[in-house]
């Protein structure tokens, strides 16, 4: 557990500094004062908790104060973390067996039993160029192969040559196997011969890497419901996920685009990428908050070990620069 939550610390240490900056280290074991609560007020609008959030915080840490004029830090952060718990009850991913890297309960959508043939769960990742969606796919590839399941991966961003072959060195790396075609191919014919090899070989999940698109091209969302209406083809309950990577830098400003793709394509979850580059860490309790999104995965690093299973309780005391 020590092990998980040095990953969250760590990954959000841009988030921590930009607070600990602007309260001058209040979270540390000095008694706050009125300037104080005026200075962390600032400091979790920079981290981009947002307003609900930020008040929310504040009012629980005022009162607090007004019953005990000697109230510490530690004691105040205690109460942010304990508001972060309240507000994302209920947002964590559930994906896994429990057991493992990820560490969660059985996947509703998952496969039961170990007969063949069965079909894979299939997981859908879309997002807007930058985003991190080929190295996420890889990396939660990675992830699930180390939980001991098997992977494959569906290159179906052929609008890209650079996107292909970044996912291709990445299932080399990995050693994860993957289905890919050329630059322009079809890439909802690039998605059914990949689960088509996937189903051969009994994989337990289908990981396909889509284009990546800004919400109002119309014609790749439309790209996007034909890979869907492919994977339906084979399975009916296909795709079991459909999930949007959002780059963590972008803030609260990537709700809106998180909203259009909600709308068109149906989305069950989120990954958020690029935390470890960020001071806006707060930005995931917006999104939460707004969309009612389950977190499946965060970015906290380059690293393939660095994508990991979205945990509250690591988040909030982590934000709040707490101890394991």
């Amino acid at each position: 557990m020590f092990g998980l939550f040095k990953k969250f610390k760590d990954g959000l240490a841009k988030t921590v500094a930009a607070i600990t900056e602007k309260t001058h280290g209040l979270f540390g074991g000095r008694a706050i004062d009125v300037s104080s609560l005026e200075t962390l007020e600032e400091a979790l609008y920079t981290a981009d908790f947002g307003v609900a959030t930020t008040e929310e915080i504040l009012v629980e840490i005022k009162d607090a104060y007004k019953k005990d004029k000697e109230l510490r830090g530690q004691q105040a952060a205690a109460i942010g973390a304990t508001v972060l718990r309240r507000v994302l009850a209920g947002s964590e991913g559930l994906l896994g067996d429990g057991d493992g890297p990820l560490g969660r309960p059985s996947d509703p959508g998952a496969p039961s039993g170990h007969a063949l043939p069965r079909n894979p769960t299939v997981i859908v990742m879309i997002g807007v160029n930058g985003s991190g969606k080929t190295t996420t796919s890889a990396k939660l590839g990675w992830l699930l192969k180390q939980d001991g399941k098997s992977v494959m991966l569906a290159a179906c961003d052929t609008f890209r040559a650079a996107a292909v072959e970044q996912l291709k060195a990445w299932a080399t790396r990995l050693e994860l196997p993957i289905v890919a075609s050329h630059t322009g191919a079809d890439a909802a014919a690039v998605a059914f011969d990949a689960w088509q090899a996937a189903k051969a070989r009994g994989c337990d999940y289908l990981i396909v890497d889509t284009a990546g698109r800004l919400h109002t091209k119309s014609n790749l969302m439309e790209e996007l419901a034909k890979i869907r209406r492919v994977l339906a083809k084979n399975d009916s309950t296909a795709p079991h996920h459909s999930w949007l990577v959002v780059d963590g830098s972008l803030g609260t400003n990537s709700i809106e685009q998180a909203r259009v793709f909600h709308k068109s394509f149906g989305l069950t979850g989120l990954v958020v990428t690029k935390l470890d580059g960020t001071s806006r860490g707060g930005a995931i309790v917006g999104i939460w908050r707004e969309l009612k999104l389950p977190i499946y995965f965060l970015g906290l690093g380059e690293q393939p070990e660095d994508l990991q299973p979205f945990n509250v309780e690591n988040y909030a005391k982590a934000v709040f620069g707490a101890e394991a």
